[in-house]
């Protein structure tokens, strides 16, 4: 339900003919009809309050009811409980009828908030307050630690990366004295699948903050696959029987 000010006339909670209209989907003219129709069934001081003249004026100047009467209003009809629902009844709609339960419940009898008055239930409720606060500190602390390490690699660390690999393919292509360039794409192709493998990404480019020192360290200790191993031995050994 939406929030409705509360305002009270003689130590009743009120709502006007315009709230009542809104609340129960239909018209302020409707509203005035069921009234003009049911004079009789309404009973003032008990369903409504009736003010004009200098109660009004007073009603008026409220500052917390500002908004809710109209300036140049000569007569206004406050609703109590009972003539709201004496209304809803009248209208006769599921709107109507579903809307008085909400105002019962959350406008007319809105429910206290009982304080502790005992020191054991006083502190009770402070620890568990504490606690709350903790755990959700501990999330968003979780949350920020989770931002900061699944951030894409910065070009700093990028670059070192980069230049390792380049240089630990040149480290093992020397290992095979004479490489052709196709070979030397095979021993990068290999290094760089390990790298997206470990860090379960689909290119380098994506690596993350946290897992630089650990792709780091396979980089250094990278070896070619045995497919890998196979493929420039096979290509060495045809470049071998080529005619000089």
């Amino acid at each position: 339900m939406q929030e409705v000010q509360r305002v009270k006339f003689n130590g009743d909670l009120i709502l006007t003919t315009e709230q009542l209209a809104e609340f129960y989907g239909t018209t302020s003219q409707r509203i005035k009809q069921n009234f003009a129709n049911n004079r009789s069934k309404f009973v003032k001081g008990k369903h409504f309050y009736q003010l004009t003249g200098e109660t009004l004026k007073e009603f008026k100047d409220r500052v917390e009811i500002f908004d809710l009467v109209g300036k140049n209003a000569k007569t206004l009809i406050l609703w109590t409980k009972r003539g709201a629902s004496r209304h809803s009844k009248m209208l006769g709609t599921d709107r109507a009828w579903d809307m008085f339960d909400e105002l019962e419940e959350n406008y007319f009898n809105p429910k206290q908030l009982v304080l502790p008055t005992s020191p054991r239930e006083i502190a009770r409720l402070a620890l568990q307050a504490n606690e709350e606060t903790n755990q959700r500190l501990d999330s968003v602390e979780g949350d920020v630690k989770d931002l900061k390490e699944n951030q894409v690699i910065p070009n700093p660390e990028y670059s070192a990366l980069s230049r390792r690999v380049n240089q630990r393919v040149s480290e093992v292509a020397h290992s095979y004295g004479r490489i052709t360039k196709k070979q030397r794409g095979e021993l990068f192709k290999d290094i760089n699948g390990g790298v997206k493998k470990i860090a379960n990404v689909s290119a380098r480019s994506m690596l993350r903050k946290k897992d630089y020192q650990m792709v780091m360290d396979f980089i250094n200790d990278w070896e070619p696959s045995t497919a890998t191993k196979t493929i420039i031995r096979q290509t060495s050994l045809r470049f071998d029987k080529e005619p000089a």
